[in-house]
Order: structure tokens, then C-alpha cells, then sequence
């Protein structure tokens, strides 16, 4: 039990010595509603906007592709989904993970049977140290036209581009500033700072860090459980599929789909 506590308690140090483009302690900062409100209206420009509810490193699970793990997901009160990414890696197809990233909510919210129309707005606010896109703006929104016309194109999808690198003197670049030092003493982005001086500087916030390690701990340990389990279902299905055992019946006692049954097997999916 004691070495399993100085593990947690050197985890939560870790976390206290980032900075907000860490995403473990950005997404425990933005789980306060506050803060995450301070974001998300600096960013977008918008002082009409009210967080409700605030998840960070909020997993979208998919049985048959890859799961996605959304560093801080949010609802304001119209019921516009918001999920705020940080990316420190330059070397990812940056528009692309986007596009997986909004298609997995947008698949997680739109129940069986339901309308397209009744889909909310997705924004995603995609943060960086650098200008990952080189555009030479603080902030920027992709925009979406029909053509030549400029007709503006709305699928209720927004994604909003935001960076430590350029420096124009907005409130954006302010804040990116900060997410760059999180200095507990810097008290000029309002709750943001509230919540980092409250994590780094007071009993209760250092508290959370040390659940918050113990949490990523143990988040770990399970996924490496169902890592594990997961190789023994393969064997097993390969070890099935060579005894002549159906695709269908594989499926059923490995309780997985049919798919994915056929992706360990190196058959085509139909």
C-alpha cells in the first residue's frame, strides 16, 4: 500500500509541473465549469455562451474501430455540444483526426431512429502550441462556402483553430499565453486562474490531483487487462476459425462483431 501511495503522490507532482498544453492537467482544469466557460468564450468570441456541463478525458467508445478519448467535452445550455482538444504533436494529419473526432460525437448523440435534423451543433476547438496550419492568426475558424458564391455551407459542424505561436495582441493570444505558463499566480484569465491556483497552490486542489493520478493509474492497469483479453480473444478466434468453427458463431461466443471477428482472421468485411 505504501509504494502504491508514493506512486500517486509522484503522479499528481508530475501533473502540478505542467502546463495547460499537457492534456492530463488541461482536461482536469476544464472539468470545472468555469473554466471551461472561460475558454470556450475567449476562443469563439462569444459572452452569450453558458457551460452546463463539463466531461474531461471524456472515451467514446467504438467496438469496431478505434475509440476516442476527448480531452474536455462540454453542453452549453442550448444543448450545442463543445469539445476542446489540445495537441502538443505536429506529426498527425491534424483536419483528419478532426473529422474522426466529430463524427464519433455525432455518432454518440443521434440515437437509433432518429432524424438528422435533430443532430445539435458540434463545435471543435483544436488548441496548439504551434500554428499547425500556418495561417498567421491567434485564432481562426474553418470555413465552409458553396463555390464561388461565398453562400455560406451549414452542417452544424464548426471546428475553430487556436495557437500559443502568434502573438496579435487579442484576448485569444492572451490566453494562450497563459496555457503556456499556468502560473498559479497569474490571476488574469478569471476562473481559468481561479482553477489552476486552486489545483497548484490549496490543499482541496492538490487532493484532486493526487485522485486525479490515482484515477490515470488505474485507468492503465484496466486498459492493459482488456489489452490483454483482447489478444486472448484473437487467439481464440484464429484457434476456432482453423477448426472450421463459423465467422457468425466465433462472433457470438467472443461477444464482438462480425467485423471484427473477420479483421483478426485477415478476411474481407462484407
Amino acid at each position: 500500500m505504501g509504494e502504491y501511495s508514493e506512486v500517486i503522490r509522484k503522479g499528481a507532482e508530475e501533473i502540478l509541473k505542467q502546463n495547460l498544453f499537457s492534456d492530463t492537467l488541461a482536461s482536469i482544469a476544464l472539468e470545472d465549469i468555469g473554466a471551461c466557460q472561460h475558454v470556450v468564450r475567449t476562443i469563439l468570441g462569444r459572452d452569450d455562451i453558458e457551460i452546463i456541463s463539463v466531461k474531461g478525458q471524456y472515451r467514446l467508445l467504438n467496438l469496431t474501430s478505434k475509440d476516442t478519448i476527448l480531452d474536455a467535452y462540454a453542453q452549453d445550455s442550448t444543448g450545442r455540444k463543445i469539445n476542446i482538444e489540445i495537441q502538443r504533436r505536429d506529426t498527425v494529419d491534424h483536419a483528419r483526426r478532426i473529422r474522426y473526432y466529430g463524427s464519433m460525437i455525432d455518432k454518440s448523440i443521434l440515437d437509433k431512429g432518429a432524424y438528422y435534423d435533430e443532430l445539435p451543433d458540434v463545435y471543435i476547438i483544436y488548441i496548439s502550441e504551434t500554428d499547425l496550419l500556418g495561417v498567421g492568426e491567434a485564432v481562426y475558424p474553418v470555413t465552409k462556402t458553396l463555390g464561388k458564391s461565398g453562400i455560406p455551407y451549414d452542417d452544424g459542424n464548426y471546428v475553430v483553430f487556436a495557437n500559443a505561436a502568434i502573438d496579435d495582441g487579442s484576448d485569444t493570444a492572451k490566453l494562450m499565453k497563459y496555457f503556456e505558463t499556468a502560473d498559479p499566480d497569474d490571476m488574469s484569465q478569471g476562473p481559468l486562474s481561479e482553477r489552476i491556483h486552486y489545483l497548484k497552490c490549496e490543499k482541496g486542489g492538490n487532493d484532486e490531483m493526487c485522485k486525479a493520478a490515482e484515477d490515470l493509474y488505474n485507468k492503465g492497469r484496466e486498459q492493459g487487462i482488456e489489452q490483454g483479453q483482447s489478444e486472448k480473444a484473437k487467439a481464440m478466434a484464429i484457434s476456432m476459425h482453423s477448426d472450421g468453427v463459423t465467422v457468425d458463431l466465433i462472433a457470438k461466443y467472443a461477444n464482438v462483431s462480425v467485423d471484427l471477428v473477420r479483421k483478426w482472421l485477415g478476411l474481407t468485411i462484407a
